[in-house]
């Protein structure tokens, strides 16, 4: 690896369309791989592979599929130790789950839950659980969120293709689910969070499911549109509402009453993403171009400013992903552009 590269802090990379669904892989011999989704308004889209050449210090693009849709989200299965297939999910008007080969993309399974009619209620959003990578749960405009399990068979090489079911579809909002994510809490994997349209954050037990807790209700009833959970310490977690500058940082053990408001921004937030590796750290993007880093240890006591700002001069930031195992590296996507920051 020359020395100018390993000294260089931005990687970009340009795509051939808007980008919005982005993820970085987390398999330890896959090293800076991400996946991209394309954003046009139209039925033809994109999910392409890019993987970084650090001695050309150059984003390469290594495979490129057809996506019905923009996708929502796309996540890499959560294989931190190389022992799964090398798999891929995507959200939008169903889930898919994709292998990766070098050179292409084959669709393993199509996971539809609605197969008694001709219409889909699309997907907002989804989470691969990281305690049991055989969990996925999606959120849906129709109100629901759907617990699939897969059978990923474990064994590499074998050819077998993966399949799902679900375990459970549940009411979760009185109006469109936004967005899901796992708790790390009590064992990892069966508490989840969702946020929605009717401005609630609301949390369930995948053993206890004829009741939910509501963590917090936004006053005005704003849709709230992202959460995500702090992977060092599950009693904290985020939420954005539609249109609005600030996060909102939850404590679960003090109900509906934000414990910190994060509200440097000036222009509305688009994106979070926690720290892998600190408790205390926190990566919000949005509409004023900036990706800023929040220290969030002085709770309860208001956090003023970000220890860090980026500014992406050329476009609205859409997208932010914190490397889960390489946490010195922040991606963020604006327009057609791809960056990866060194912090």
């Amino acid at each position: 690896m020359s020395q100018t590269s390993k000294r260089k802090e931005i990687y970009k990379y340009e795509a051939p369309w808007p980008l919005y669904a982005m993820n970085w892989s987390v398999r330890p011999d896959k090293r800076f791989r991400l996946a991209l989704g394309s954003f046009v308004e139209e039925y033809n889209n994109k999910v392409q592979i890019v993987s970084l050449d650090e001695d050309s210090a150059e984003f390469v693009p290594k495979s490129t599929l057809d996506h019905p849709y923009p996708a929502t989200k796309i996540i890499w299965i959560p294989d931190n130790k190389g022992i799964y297939p090398d798999l891929l999910a995507t959200s939008g008007d169903y889930l898919r789950v994709w292998r990766s080969a070098e050179s292409e993309i084959k669709l393993e399974c199509l996971l539809n839950n609605n197969k008694n009619s001709d219409f889909c209620a699309p997907l907002t959003s989804f989470d691969w659980n990281e305690v049991d990578p055989n969990l996925i749960g999606t959120s849906s405009i129709d109100t629901t969120c759907t617990i699939w399990g897969l059978e990923t068979r474990q064994a590499i090489g074998r050819t077998s293709s993966v399949t799902g079911h679900v375990k459970t579809q549940l009411i979760a909002h009185d109006k469109e689910v936004y967005d899901i994510a796992f708790s790390r809490a009590g064992g990892g994997r069966d508490m989840f969070a969702s946020v929605g349209a009717d401005g609630s954050v609301r949390m369930f037990d995948l053993r206890h499911l004829e009741h939910s807790t509501i963590i917090y209700e936004d006053q005005g009833h704003t849709p709230l549109l992202r959460l995500a959970w702090n992977k060092q310490d599950p009693n904290f977690l985020a939420t954005i509402a539609m249109d609005a500058c600030e996060v909102v940082i939850l404590d679960v053990r003090v109900p509906c009453t934000p414990v910190a408001r994060l509200n440097n921004h000036r222009a509305c937030v688009n994106g979070l993403a926690w720290a892998p590796h600190s408790a205390c750290h926190i990566c919000t993007a949005g509409d004023d171009h900036q990706a800023l880093i929040w220290d969030i240890a002085g709770m309860p006591r208001a956090i003023e400013d970000p220890i860090l700002a980026y500014t992406a001069a050329e476009g609205e930031i859409n997208q932010i992903q914190w490397g889960a195992t390489q946490p010195d590296w922040i991606a963020i996507c604006y327009n057609k552009c791809l960056e990866i920051l060194r912090v």
